[in-house]
C-alpha cells in the first residue's frame, strides 16, 4: 500500500511539473487555486448535495447504490480538487462528472415500484390497495334491541 501511495505521488510530481513547464508557473499557480477554491466551495454545499440524493432515493429516481455512488463521488471529488496536483484535480474533476452523469441520465430508466424499502412487503404487494367496507344496514341492526 505504501509503495502505491509512493508511486502515486511521483506521478503526481511528474505530471504537475511537466504541466507547469508548459502551461507557466503563474498558470500553474492559478490552477491550483481556482481548483482549492472550488472543491473547498463545494465541500461546504456537501449537505445540500447529499440531501438532494436522498430526495432523488425518496422519488423513486435513485436506488441505495445510485445514491451511494453519487454521494461518495461527490464527496471525493471535493476532495481530490483540494489537493493541490494535476493528477487529483483530473480525477475529482471525473467524479463529479460521474455524479452529474447520475443525476442527468439515472433519472431516464424506468421507476421501479420497489425502489422504496419497506420492510414488511412481500412479492406482489406492490399492487394491492387495503380498503375497509363497513355496511351501514348491519350497523343500524346492531344497534336495535330486539336483534
Amino acid at each position: 500500500m505504501m509503495l502505491i501511495l509512493l508511486l502515486l505521488f511521483f506521478a503526481e510530481l511528474f505530471v504537475s511539473l511537466r504541466v507547469g513547464i508548459a502551461i507557466g508557473f503563474g498558470w500553474s499557480v492559478v490552477w491550483i487555486l481556482s481548483t482549492m477554491i472550488l472543491g473547498g466551495l463545494l465541500l461546504r454545499l456537501s449537505p445540500y448535495a447529499l440531501m438532494n440524493n436522498f430526495q432523488t432515493f425518496n422519488f423513486g429516481r435513485f436506488d441505495v447504490r445510485d445514491v451511494h455512488n453519487a454521494s461518495m463521488a461527490y464527496l471525493l471529488g471535493a476532495i481530490l480538487l483540494i489537493i493541490p496536483g494535476v493528477l487529483t484535480d483530473l480525477l475529482g474533476l471525473a467524479l463529479l462528472g460521474y455524479t452529474l452523469y447520475l443525476h442527468l441520465f439515472a433519472t431516464i430508466r424506468p421507476k421501479s415500484k420497489t425502489n422504496h424499502f419497506d420492510p414488511f412487503a412481500q412479492e406482489g404487494d406492490t399492487d394491492v390497495i387495503d380498503v375497509e367496507i363497513i355496511d351501514e344496514l348491519d350497523r343500524r341492526d346492531a344497534d336495535r334491541p330486539g336483534r
